[in-house]
């Protein structure tokens, strides 16, 4: 026998026909391999002609005579495959081979055929076909190379309690014979077919899931190797599912208790019954890519690595259902939760998670979601009499779930904090939890719609260091909403690097179209993209669009004046969707709504900032937060809070007429589109009801007292353009509020006032000794009386209209919801 052992095991789902064989035989072909080393290699079903088999015996047993075309199909592919595969000398010798072996399954199907009669036995042979004949195919290959090989039938050497099913076999038999072979054996490869082994019983049963994985581990155990590899098309275990979370990433360093922790939530690179003969041995494993042979993949071993990571993978079950069985009856009283569990076991129920009260009160088990029917029968006839006198409530069962694990040796300090406050912060509810004693495995419950966000956050927490995605869903393209972009594409690269935080746009929409992009939108061509788009702008749509993705950190901003919008905000503080908003009508609307929007953002954790609805990009709401939060008392607040009337006043001088300079402040962007809404004072309104409701007061709209200098006619105009005709008439009547004013030396504001409880607005004459008459262009200012700024007010001043300094403030409000 030779000086030392490795065992390899060879599988893919993604290897097919003569190209699978092809490129294990290559890779065994330059295997770096060393004289004094001998290969025991298991081979699975590397290529896709397990479904044709089943199909086969299927179609046989309900006496369809298409199984005879499947078999000339499976004829063709495997003589195919000699055909490109082996030199022509040794073709019609492994034709011949193949063709005896055809025979004996046609026999088979044709029997099935006569008796219809499928049993699991004669299902077990149909299926052991293609493994066979694979493993043998690549053994005659190796051959042509000149290399010593030899083809082992795995039914010889490995033997299976076929009552118990499953991968459970006879070790100390199979060990025996393993050892006894390879004793004698003096080829340096053994080429042995996974999946099958032998049983008294039947002669050919499968081992099921991960059979070729058990058989690899068997012979490495029996041998005592060095190592087993096991190659595959995936490169090791991944830190999470790939196909859910694309930032994962293999895993180097794993200990066996951790491999085994993730094998059991679905890790799919190795079945966790499988591990435990190599564990036994202190056998190393290495898991790596046949596609990918240079990278390292993944090495298991019984040493613990030091890693930086506190968390080592996260990993997935679905289809889990959760039965909660409770009552007052249970408090304190022994044997419940015996008689509970021994029901599920004696019907063959596997309970995956258990989760009981500190009171006893409940006790919840998780299924998979194909055993809930049997399991709901077999506990209500357990529990029938304490079900029927009240003492114990009717079975509770939730579905559409599934549990995320999260593994690791490094998770006793801190970790389940912060998967909570990380699940939190989505507003992901966490339905159970169970947590080992040894802490390498804290499982959650959740919703399975909530499953690829939930992941995606979790692996942002523990492994994605650099950067956090805001992923944002803008609606409002016009001037703002453009400048929005702009700014975002240009800021981008700063916020990645100073504070970690990756914004992202995944859906756009203006008045006609939409786009979303997962991965999300090239700022640079959005126009492009709403030009091509097939999505028309429907509201409805994009909002469920935007559930249906159902992406982590997700921030709704809204650059419109919609008031069907404004009002189903809360709808998305509820999802855990952060808005932001230079719309006023929500935080203006009625009182009820207003502090419902604030009660949600607290309750569900979603940010709800709104700074430019009182200032642009001033700083006018976050500076009374602060004053207030920081024990200042506000006594009085003045303020210009309009920048396109302060535009308008100050630019209504010398020859220039009042209509002349309203157009000139809306073409330059100052105005509200619709430009009654800034003349007629209702913006200004409902700036300072929001700054009063900031401070603590609960009044309405139509609280706040106006003085109009509008002309009656100008408020009652039907469209803007009536507006306009109108406001031209009157330009003598507003001359001579000009001249009124001029003539005592003072200029025309327009201020809002909030003192002792009561909100004004309104146009004032404003003296030189006044800190609003020397306002230049279109700013604004606020003035802040309070406890600490009694002698002198607190002043804000600055820029309170235009596209650009809006949607600068939408941006900062976006960074301090995402850096939160």
């Amino acid at each position: 026998m030779a000086n030392a052992i490795k065992v390899l095991k060879f599988g893919s789902s993604s290897l097919v026909d003569s190209e699978s064989l092809k490129k294990i035989c290559n890779f065994l072909i330059n295997y770096k391999s060393q004289n004094n080393v001998k290969y025991a290699i298991i081979i699975s079903a590397i290529y896709n002609i397990t479904n044709h088999l089943m199909k086969c015996g299927e179609l046989a047993y309900k006496r369809n005579n298409d199984y005879k075309k499947i078999l000339e199909l499976i004829e063709y592919k495997h003589i195919n495959i000699i055909h490109e595969l082996f030199f022509k000398k040794n073709q019609s010798c492994l034709i011949s081979r193949f063709k005896i072996n055809l025979n004996i399954l046609e026999n088979l199907c044709d029997g099935i055929f006569q008796v219809e009669e499928l049993s699991k036995s004669s299902l077990d042979n149909i299926i052991s076909f293609g493994v066979i004949n694979s493993s043998y195919f690549i053994a005659e290959k190796i051959k042509e190379f000149d290399l010593k090989v030899k083809w082992k039938d795995s039914r010889e050497l490995i033997i299976k309690d076929y009552e118990l099913g499953g991968v459970n076999l006879f070790l100390k038999k199979s060990n025996s014979k393993i050892i006894s072979f390879f004793k004698k054996e003096k080829s340096q490869y053994i080429i042995l077919p996974g999946f099958i082994a032998f049983s008294s019983e039947v002669k050919t049963p499968p081992l099921g899931i991960g059979g070729s994985d058990y058989i690899a581990c068997i012979v490495a155990s029996a041998l005592k190797a060095d190592l087993l590899e096991i190659w595959t098309n995936v490169n090791g275990i991944m830190t999470a599912d790939p196909k859910l979370v694309s930032q994962a990433y293999t895993i180097k360093n794993i200990s066996y208790e951790e491999a085994m922790e993730l094998s059991h939530f679905c890790a799919k690179i190795i079945y966790p019954p499988t591990l435990q003969p190599v564990i036994e041995q202190n056998i190393p494993i290495k898991i790596k890519s046949l596609f990918e042979e240079k990278k390292t993949g993944s090495f298991i071993n019984h040493i613990s690595f030091i890693k930086k990571k506190t968390v080592t993978g996260i990993y997935v079950m679905k289809q889990i259902s959760l039965i909660t069985l409770e009552g007052s009856v249970m408090v304190g009283i022994p044997g419940y939760s015996k008689r509970l569990f021994k029901t599920l076991s004696e019907k063959r129920i596997n309970v995956v998670l258990i989760t009981q009260s500190s009171s006893e009160h409940s006790i919840a088990v998780g299924i998979h979601d194909n055993d809930v029917l049997k399991a709901k029968i077999v506990i209500d006839n357990e529990f029938y009499r304490e079900i029927s006198n009240k003492s114990i409530e009717p079975l509770y069962i939730e579905k559409d779930l599934c549990i995320i694990a999260i593994v690791g040796e490094n998770m006793k300090h801190g970790t389940s904090g912060k998967i909570f406050s990380a699940m939190g912060k989505n507003s992901i509810n966490i339905r159970a939890i169970a947590q080992g004693s040894t802490e390498k495995n804290i499982s959650v419950v959740i919703k399975k719609p909530d499953l690829k966000k939930a992941l995606n956050i979790l692996h942002e927490e523990f492994f994605e260091t650099p950067s956090k995605q805001i992923n944002l869903f803008i609606i409002g393209l016009g001037k703002v909403g453009s400048n929005l972009l702009g700014q975002i594409n240009q800021q981008k690269k700063y916020l990645n690097q100073e504070f970690k935080v990756q914004l992202r746009v995944i859906g756009l929409a203006n008045s006609k179209k939409m786009i979303f992009q997962k991965k999300g939108i090239n700022i640079n061509k959005y126009k492009c993209y709403l030009k091509t788009s097939s999505y028309d702008m429907s509201l409805k749509r994009f909002i469920e669009i935007m559930y249906e993705m159902n992406l982590r950190n997700s921030i709704f901003v809204d650059n419109t004046a919609d008031s069907n919008l404004a009002m189903i905000y809360e709808n998305f503080l509820k999802k855990g969707i952060g808005v932001i908003t230079c719309n006023k009508i929500a935080c203006s609307s009625n009182y009820y709504y207003y502090k419902k929007l604030k009660e949600f953002s607290r309750n569900f954790n979603s940010p709800f900032l709104f700074e430019t609805n009182v200032g642009a990009s001033l700083p006018v709401i976050s500076t009374l937060n602060d004053l207030i939060n920081s024990g200042d008392k506000i006594y009085k607040i003045e303020a210009v809070l309009s920048g396109s009337l302060n535009f308008i006043f100050n630019q209504f001088i010398d020859n220039k007429n009042f209509f002349e300079v309203v157009i000139e402040a809306q073409k330059f962007g100052y105005t509200e589109p619709d430009p009654r809404i800034d003349l007629s004072g209702i913006d200004v309104m409902r700036k300072i009801l929001i700054l009063a409701r900031e401070c603590g007061s609960n009044i309405e709209l139509e609280n706040i007292y106006q003085t109009n200098f509008l002309p009656e006619e100008c408020l009652k105009s039907t469209s803007i353009d009536n507006f306009y005709s109108i406001l031209e008439k009157y330009n003598n009547y507003f001359y001579e509020i000009r001249e009124k004013t001029v003539k005592t030396g003072k200029k025309l504001r327009f201020i809002a006032k909030y003192e002792k409880g009561n909100a004004y607005v309104g146009l004032k004459s404003i003296g030189i000794d006044h800190p609003f008459f020397n306002l230049e262009g279109k700013d604004n200012m606020v003035l802040y009386n309070t406890h600490r700024y009694s002698e002198q007010p607190l002043i804000i001043k600055g820029a309170g209209a235009g596209a650009e300094v809006t949607a600068s403030g939408v941006l900062s409000d976006i960074i301090k919801a995402s850096i939160k």
